[in-house]
């Protein structure tokens, strides 16, 4: 297993796929604001990363969200992660809540879980251990925090932190998925 953090876990990098896109797909509670957040800025990063066979990273992946729960199934991105997005300069996004399935578990390469919560459900779901990960592992800065805390009741400053957590991830992880992709050529 590839580690994003040395002593720490990360995804198993992307293999030839041929034609089709490497599926990641980040998961928190209720679908509204950690997950979607980590969605809009993976797809921001990803596009700006160019690969050396002249494409971008983004055009090889299907990055979406998912929650562990139903609670906001159908619902649109929370008021306030769509804010900090928006203030950070990220494009909008026309977000529609829902929750993974055990079903759609094997069509995804890599589940990313905001927290240990998360990464439990989803093992209970039965995920693929290796195919599993928490996106605070590609931060070298969390140290030993693992989680991005729920922002759900805070104001504008939580939220700011909240994305910040998630973009230092995000950020790791599109590092590691683009030096991957290069050296394995699964463009």
């Amino acid at each position: 297993m590839s580690s994003a953090v040395p002593g720490r876990p990360g995804p198993v990098p992307p293999e030839p796929l041929g034609d089709r896109p490497y599926r990641v797909v980040f998961v928190c509670t209720g679908n509204i604001c950690r997950s979607p957040m980590a969605e809009v800025i993976t797809r921001a990063l990803a596009s700006e990363i160019t690969l050396d066979d002249g494409s971008t990273l983004g055009e090889h992946l299907e990055v979406c969200s998912a929650g562990t729960g139903p609670w906001h199934e159908g619902e649109p991105m929370h008021d306030l992660a769509a804010a900090t997005l928006a203030r950070s300069g990220y494009p909008s996004h026309a977000h529609v809540a829902h929750q993974v399935s055990r079903s759609e578990l094997a069509d995804i390469d890599l589940l990313v879980a905001l927290d240990r919560r998360h990464q439990q459900t989803l093992r209970g779901l039965g995920a693929d251990p290796s195919r599993l990960a928490l996106l605070r592992s590609f931060d070298p800065a969390s140290g030993a925090a693992a989680d991005v805390p729920d922002p759900f009741y805070g104001d504008d400053v939580v939220f700011d932190d909240c994305r910040a957590m998630i973009a230092a991830g995000c950020a790791g992880l599109v590092a590691t998925l683009a030096t991957h992709w290069d050296a394995s050529g699964a463009a």
